[in-house]
């Protein structure tokens, strides 16, 4: 009986969760509305619409990320950007461009030499005289060897400023010249002001020969050459090298500077030799000090060779205030040098390559016959800096041309008969040729042509008139 009421009871409540459920489902299927097809479409739409409109969104903001990503990195590369150095250039035309780089440092090197150190004095006498601004302007040249000025030294200024275009053409050789001196004379602890003692002795031409034989920017004489390790022979004459002279002349100044401990002395004894400075000095009696102490004493050429140094200093660093221009240099400024090793003729040298003789010539200037005579030691040639690349490229059709030019060169004896020939030559007077000229071009004097031909009046040539010229 208990088992049936159970049972009974269980059914009822299984009856009463089974209708309480219908009756929720029931409420639920009241409350939600069912959609028509048009409707439910209407809605996916939308659906669709809103989930296209955000995938939209996400593409353009990973869109703009990356642009701003790969602007902030192309801006990083900008800031580390380095332009690479690039030699698209050929070698001649580095050579090129070392050639206007030396020239600009020559050109920069004079400018700042008379703009920032030569400048008028501070402080000017009352007296308006040239005698009180020459003083004035030698006081103001700051130097270890003592510059004076008086009637002598004025005497030798106005020949240099004097509009004759004499220091125009100095000028122009410094150019090439000073430079190579000035570090000569630095390398040695000389004073640099020693240079004008060049225009001095050769007005800077380095083919200059003395009446007397004197040779070169120095003028050396045979003997003093050789002292100082120049060679001087039938090939050779080192006292027409420029750099080898240079060096010579430095040494010698040293020498005669530690002898006489004054530098007026030592230019004294230069230009006349040690036995003549040490007469006039004993002459003098006391203990002369300076040339001014000995100056009567001394030989009469050489009692203006001082006052004509301190003139050349003078003109050269004061050129500007006498309207003296600076002419075109005859030289190319920017050279460099080659070791040659063997027999060369500077012909082989110009017919092969982008240079004149000329040049050449006035280049290599020690070199008496054009002929290198490199066969037991090296020489040095010297070209102009935008031709030596020219030259070592060339340099085997260089050579090849042997048999053209060094035929007569090529045994002893055919030297030796060369040489005889240059002893003497000829040479035909042309239209518009002057003596000087002439001189110049076969490194003699006009004194020495005169004599040699009997001419009484050098400006008298006749043109094809026949001059002998000894060598």
């Amino acid at each position: 009986m208990r088992k049936i009421q159970f049972t009974t009871l269980l059914l009822l409540s299984l009856m009463v969760l089974c209708l309480t459920v219908s009756a929720q489902e029931q409420s639920k299927a009241k409350r939600v509305k069912k959609l028509s097809v048009k409707e439910q479409l209407a809605q996916e739409r939308m659906r669709n619409d809103s989930l296209l409109t955000l995938v939209e969104e996400y593409r353009q903001r990973e869109s703009d990320w990356q642009a701003a990503w790969h602007r902030e990195m192309a801006a990083r590369k900008e800031a580390k950007k380095v332009e690479p150095f690039k030699v698209d250039y050929t070698p001649a035309a580095a050579d090129s461009l070392a050639e206007q780089l030396k020239l600009q440092q020559v050109n920069d090197a004079m400018e700042h030499f008379f703009k920032d150190y030569i400048c008028e004095p501070v402080e000017m006498s009352t007296d308006e005289s040239l005698d009180s601004l020459y003083a004035a302007r030698l006081k103001s040249m700051i130097s270890p060897i003592y510059l004076p000025y008086n009637e002598v030294v004025r005497t030798y200024i106005k020949r240099y400023v004097d509009g004759s275009g004499l220091m125009s053409r100095v000028l122009a050789r410094a150019q090439y010249y000073f430079p190579m001196i000035e570090e000569e004379l630095l390398n040695a602890g000389l004073p640099v002001e020693l240079r004008a003692l060049a225009i001095v002795e050769s007005a800077l031409v380095a083919t200059a020969v003395s009446r007397v034989g004197a040779t070169g920017l120095w003028q050396f004489m045979p003997p003093t050459g050789k002292a100082y390790g120049l060679e001087i022979n039938s090939m050779v004459d080192e006292r027409f090298d420029p750099v080898k002279s240079t060096k010579a002349a430095c040494k010698h100044l040293k020498y005669l500077y530690d002898l006489y401990n004054d530098w007026s002395l030592a230019l004294a004894a230069y230009n006349c030799g040690q036995g003549n400075v040490n007469k006039a000095m004993a002459r003098a009696g006391g203990k002369p000090q300076s040339f001014w102490d000995v100056y009567w004493y001394l030989p009469s050429e050489t009692r203006g060779y001082v006052p004509a140094f301190i003139a050349a200093s003078y003109a050269y660093a004061f050129h500007k205030s006498h309207n003296i221009t600076v002419g075109e240099p005859p030289l190319p400024i920017a050279v460099d040098t080659v070791q040659v090793a063997r027999l060369l003729h500077l012909g082989q040298v110009s017919s092969t390559i982008d240079v004149n003789n000329e040049t050449l010539k006035m280049l290599n200037p020690q070199y008496k016959l054009d002929v290198i005579p490199a066969t037991t030691k090296s020489y040095t040639l010297v070209l102009p800096a935008n031709r030596l690349t020219e030259y070592v490229t060339n340099e085997a059709a260089i050579y090849a041309k042997d048999s053209t030019y060094l035929k007569e060169f090529l045994s002893p004896a055919a030297v030796q008969k060369k040489i005889e020939q240059s002893a003497v030559t000829y040479h035909k007077v042309k239209s518009g040729e002057t003596l000087g000229a002439i001189a110049r071009k076969y490194r003699v004097t006009t004194a020495q042509i005169m004599r040699w031909n009997g001419i009484k009046n050098a400006n008298k040539l006749s043109v094809g008139q026949r001059l002998r010229i000894e060598r």
